[in-house]
């Protein structure tokens, strides 16, 4: 999934007051006269995510034949989420619908929408069969349930020039606070129009989305993980938080960011560091085939503030997953729950997914897999993410996460990166606007 895809999650302040026409062929179907129970599923706005539903819900029906499961996209115009409230509001909803983060869950979940999935008697079997426990834990909701199944975690890494790194003495990424700037002084003494961090306008860029691949990357490595806002309490670590802003402070000080527009500043060697996701390296084989993992460039997790380990950083996770909605007939209800059992019951349906979409399933086991194992020998570059996946954490569960992230650019971040704040006014700032926001 493409990053530029979240801009369509401004449309949610919108939503709620939006009526739009359902999507897919919606309804909440139960059981017909023919003892025939429907399943109305809206997959991703994602042809391969499509795929994937409609063949496992044919394979289904030879499994089940009193099952129909209809698989049809969501409208993402003007953006899925608002097309599911808009069901929502109109009474025809499905009964299932992935492509939901939980951000936008908590906003859904306020509102009685969705199931709890771990009330449901299918649900403790699905999390072992899958062996997901580990990367389903950050999932549960302030309120203790769980109400939405991820299906995918894409753990963001940082990318690195590797070819760049060698010209300036090293051979494996920095991956402390000290020594990314120790790295830092020495590329700007052989390339003064090179720079170690280039991710271009997005990082001065306020917009709420944004926030989740530079803020939360290095926040979430910076404070093992911590949830920075759980339901309605601001939980941050202040003491991570003002570390992490002192590095990106640190950072600019020393000219190492690149935060103006530019073209594929990492791809074209401008500078050193970015984030990278897995929907990047089908783009680079026809852009930029001369990158190879491995040759010229690697991937870690993001650096760490210089008193913790490394290799058990945290990270952001772009995950998403699905949900089974409140308003559906117990019948279909109870049947998505046997459906979602029996996809998750093998991990050859992980691999099936994982070959067709490259989204890394949420599990804890990929790497271990022999599916998993095949794939990621001819995808090597991929191997890092699968390794990954129970270190990401997903978006926070709060329903204005759209305001409040806003506010970590608006009060601190973007400030910061500007040089208009020091860090620990601006992480001050934030936190007093995120808490009045939450009251």
């Amino acid at each position: 999934m493409k990053k530029s895809r979240y801009s369509l999650l401004l449309a949610l302040t919108l939503a709620g007051g939006t009526v739009l026409s359902a999507c897919g062929s919606g309804g909440n179907s139960g059981q017909s006269a023919e003892g025939v129970t429907t399943i109305e599923f809206w997959a991703a706005p994602n042809p391969t995510q499509q795929a994937f539903w409609q063949e496992m819900a044919k394979e289904y029906k030879t499994v089940n034949p009193d099952v129909k499961v209809n698989v049809s996209a969501i409208k993402e115009s003007p953006s899925s989420e608002a097309s599911i409230q808009a069901a929502i509001a109109g009474k025809n909803a499905p009964t299932i619908a992935e492509n939901i983060n939980r951000g936008f869950a908590a906003q859904l979940s306020n509102s009685k929408a969705l199931v709890a999935l771990d009330e449901l008697p299918q649900f403790k079997e699905i999390v072992e069969s899958r062996n997901m426990s580990e990367t389903i834990a950050p999932w549960q909701f302030a309120d203790g349930h769980q109400y939405v199944l991820p299906i995918y975690s894409n753990p963001m890494l940082i990318g690195w020039r590797t070819d760049l790194l060698k010209e300036i003495g090293y051979n494996e990424p920095p991956q402390t606070y000290s020594e990314v700037l120790e790295a830092t002084a020495k590329l700007k003494a052989k390339y003064p129009d090179k720079y170690m961090w280039t991710k271009g306008a997005d990082l001065a860029d306020p917009t709420a989305w944004k926030r989740w691949f530079d803020f939360f990357l290095l926040y979430n490595a910076a404070s093992d993980g911590n949830k920075f806002i759980e339901g309605q309490n601001f939980v941050a670590d202040d003491k991570a938080g003002v570390e992490m802003l002192t590095f990106v402070d640190n950072l600019r000080k020393a000219d190492g960011i690149l935060s103006q527009n530019a073209t594929d500043p990492f791809e074209t060697g401008v500078g050193v560091f970015t984030d990278i996701g897995p929907w990047t390296f089908d783009l680079w084989k026809t852009k930029y085939p001369e990158l190879k993992y491995g040759e010229n460039f690697t991937l870690t997790l993001p650096p760490v503030p210089d008193d913790m380990d490394p290799a058990n950083a945290k990270t952001y996770a772009d995950a998403k997953g699905l949900v089974i909605f409140s308003s559906a007939p117990e019948a279909s209800k109870q049947a998505a729950a046997e459906f979602l059992k029996w996809v998750y019951s093998t991990p050859d349906h992980d691999v099936k997914w994982f070959e067709q979409t490259n989204l890394p399933p949420a599990r804890d086991d990929l790497n271990q897999l022999e599916g998993f194992k095949k794939i990621l020998a001819g995808k090597p570059e991929l191997a890092p993410y699968a390794e990954a996946v129970s270190k990401g954490v997903p978006a926070m569960d709060n329903p204005k996460f759209n305001e409040l992230q806003t506010l970590i650019g608006q009060e601190a971040f973007t400030k910061v990166i500007r040089g208009e704040i020091d860090p620990q006014t601006g992480w001050n700032n934030m936190k007093k606007a995120i808490e009045g926001e939450l009251q």
